[in-house]
């Protein structure tokens, strides 16, 4: 399996592609895979709770035509996406292909993550409520657990806030603090995740939920006692992987599917 993990094809001129499963597919095919993963990774942000309005987002890179991408219309739950309610969409921010409102944060964020970082298939983004408190504060996580050394030295900060991000420059300057890590933490915001699969992304973003939340407990608690930096950059290099970051997101997945198959029409 690992040799596949690295290994994401994206040109659509190739006969088959390889996702992180080893499996190939046509393009058409890997659009379709790519789209029913992303429809289940917005009902797994439902079920935990991470909608708040019309606020969060999770983009998938397209297969056929890789300078566009999938993504959840405004204005719909993520409670009851399915497959049919997800618009595609240029780097104009265009939407090319289905029927819905395009959330101007979406492409602001995304469409600015996904030119930069070629290989970044998906990005995840929600209001979810302890991403938020931890983004007040101003700081990167700790390595406190072993799940958080997932992020040892692979998080960035955008140490400021300047409203809804819809400026095309503030699109920017967020993908150039992102650099080439897997997540962000977004001053008085959020955090946001990306990863070479739906599935990835998704599990950054649960994760760096739950380690966040863990965080804000253990120091409400008392004084935590950070991994020593040694030890944290081994446990990054053993939970923070793309492999783990893709095997770790299948439970879920697969729960979703047994739970809510209506998400695929």
């Amino acid at each position: 399996m690992n040799q596949h993990v690295n290994q994401l094809v994206m040109n659509a001129s190739d006969e088959v592609l390889a996702g992180p499963d080893g499996v190939q597919r046509s393009p058409e095919d890997e659009r379709q895979f790519r789209k029913e993963r992303l429809a289940a990774a917005l009902r797994i942000f439902g079920k935990f709770g991470f909608d708040e309005g019309v606020a969060g987002h999770i983009t998938v890179r397209d297969s056929l035509d890789p300078e566009t991408f999938w993504v959840n219309p405004m204005g719909r739950s993520f409670k009851q996406i399915c497959v049919s309610d997800l618009i595609r969409v240029d780097h104009d921010g265009q939407v090319v292909e289905g029927q819905g409102i395009l959330n101007g944060a979406a492409f602001t964020i995304h469409g600015h993550i996904h030119r930069a970082r070629p290989e970044v298939v998906a990005a995840a983004h929600a209001h979810s409520v302890y991403g938020k408190a931890w983004s007040s504060l101003g700081r990167l996580l700790d390595p406190l657990t072993q799940d958080a050394c997932a992020f040892y030295d692979d998080h960035a900060l955008l140490d400021d806030y300047t409203g809804v991000v819809v400026d095309m420059a503030e699109g920017e300057r967020l993908a150039a603090a992102l650099g080439d890590k897997k997540a962000i933490i977004m001053q008085n915001h959020g955090h946001l995740t990306v990863g070479g699969s739906v599935e990835e992304a998704c599990w950054w973003y649960v994760t760096m939920e739950r380690s966040c939340q863990a965080q804000l407990l253990a120091e409400a608690a008392g004084s935590p006692r950070a991994i020593p930096d040694e030890m944290a950059r081994h446990t990054s290099k053993q939970v923070g992987n793309t492999l783990a970051g893709w095997f770790s997101a299948q439970p879920l997945f697969d729960v979703i599917l047994a739970e809510q198959p209506d998400l695929l029409g």
